[in-house]
């Protein structure tokens, strides 16, 4: 299984920098098995079935990019410098992180970020650092000096503003720790989850707190042996209950966005839904067999990703090639701030 059986040829202008508005007015590429239809999100309304139960994220992504400045001594007197730095993970040491420039920094020194908010550097390896902040209200002091993390396709074009406040938060973001969002989520809003509820499709909240990791290049040809990220996540005793009676009784459960999926799938493996608690890196590919997902709402992925890998393994290679095909010729939108597709396959 090849690396290169993954790719495709993405139109640069394909790539979305701003979400549709409102959240709902998104196109929908609907799949149900062999068969292709051009919906829009809000249509789930018709689309879903009473007894449907959606698996939603409920992680609330962090203002992760901070910019600070660092101070050294020099000969000269001291000087300042700017540092970009996005955070990844908390661990017992600190905040792991990206830093840029990296090469310059070094353990001990401090980075101020805001008159609430500095950090000391506690540890530096060669790609990240480890850094210790000295504020007792971490969570607000983060607020007013971060900005959302935006994926690198997106900030590679702009810099994120007061609107990716809201437009990269799901309205069900409860639990704080991710650093990038579930992004089919992000096509929810309030009137759509009542009028589903309405219709009699339940829902079930899972936390996945999803890492920088998720924009990671596979950079080895025989994508077996990939290595995949780490990312912490919760099945509750409730949550597994909710699931495995949906089963039982003949209903289809459906997670929104491929961590959902990765997690619920991460507390299956025993062919039933169990709570959970802890780290994932499951590899989702061509051969995997489901334990409970019947279905996925999701958004387009990058060529040669690990997401297009997991939506191959659910649908069949040949059918995401038709379906990524239709999506580019019909000039759907990707990624984060893209459409979506709901992949139903045959059974």
């Amino acid at each position: 299984m090849k690396l290169s059986d993954f790719d495709f040829h993405l139109p640069e202008e394909l790539i979305a920098t701003r979400p549709a508005k409102p959240r709902t007015a998104a196109r929908l590429l609907l799949a149900e098995g062999d068969t292709i239809r051009d919906r829009h999100v809000r249509d789930l309304v018709d689309i879903f079935r009473p007894g449907d139960r959606l698996v939603l994220n409920n992680t609330r992504v962090i203002p992760a990019r901070l910019t600070g400045t660092r101070t050294r001594s020099t000969g000269q007197g001291d000087a300042t410098a700017k540092i970009e730095v996005t955070l990844l993970e908390p661990g017992a040491h600190g905040w792991r992180a990206f830093a840029k420039p990296l090469r310059k920094l070094a353990e001990g020194e401090v980075i101020r970020f805001s008159p609430r908010l500095s950090a000391s550097v506690a540890a530096k390896t060669e790609t990240e650092v480890t850094l210790a902040f000295d504020t007792d209200d971490f969570d607000a002091a983060l607020a007013e000096a971060g900005a959302m993390p935006l994926p690198p396709y997106i900030a590679a074009k702009r810099a994120p503003d007061a609107q990716d406040n809201d437009d990269y938060q799901t309205v069900f973001a409860r639990h704080s720790g991710a650093v990038a969002a579930p992004t089919a989520s992000l096509h929810f809003d309030a009137p759509l989850l009542e009028a589903l509820r309405a219709k009699g499709v339940t829902f079930t909240e899972v936390t996945l707190h999803v890492g920088a990791g998720t924009f990671l290049p596979v950079k080895v040809d025989d994508v077996t042996t990939h290595k995949m990220h780490a990312e912490w996540g919760e099945v509750t005793e409730a949550a597994a209950a909710e699931v495995n009676a949906t089963r039982a009784a003949g209903g289809r459960v459906i997670p929104v966005g491929t961590t959902a999926l990765r997690l619920i799938e991460s507390a299956a493996q025993t062919g039933t839904l169990q709570p959970w608690r802890g780290e994932t890196d499951i590899f989702i590919y061509p051969g995997y067999r489901f334990r409970v997902t019947d279905a996925l709402m999701t958004n387009f992925h990058l060529p040669k990703s690990t997401l297009l890998m997991l939506v191959s393994a659910l649908m069949g290679e040949e059918t995401i090639r038709r379906i990524y095909g239709h999506a580019v010729t019909e000039g759907y939108r990707f990624f984060s701030y893209g459409d979506a597709s709901l992949l139903i396959p045959e059974r």
